[in-house]
């Protein structure tokens, strides 16, 4: 059981409403860029976790197994 990429960028966008994603994904791992403004002022560490509460439900229903995140403010792009 997996996820489309086009799943995994639908349920970040809906976590952090604004955010520009990009995710690549061969169905097991994946790799996203976030770009928002929500991550101004925030360390890497409060950024990841973010992003991994908006995927939590495909974490915890194991649909996704690996993301490599990174997280970025538009001025850090």
């Amino acid at each position: 059981m997996s996820i489309s990429n086009e799943e995994v960028t639908k349920l970040i966008e809906a976590g952090i409403p604004g955010a520009t994603v990009t995710v690549d994904g061969d169905g097991y791992k994946y790799e996203t860029t976030v770009i928002s403004d929500t991550f101004e002022g925030l360390n890497t560490l409060k950024r990841h976790q973010a992003v991994y509460a908006a995927v939590n439900s495909a974490i915890t229903s194991g649909e996704l197994h690996a993301l490599t995140i990174t997280a970025k403010t538009p001025a850090e792009a």
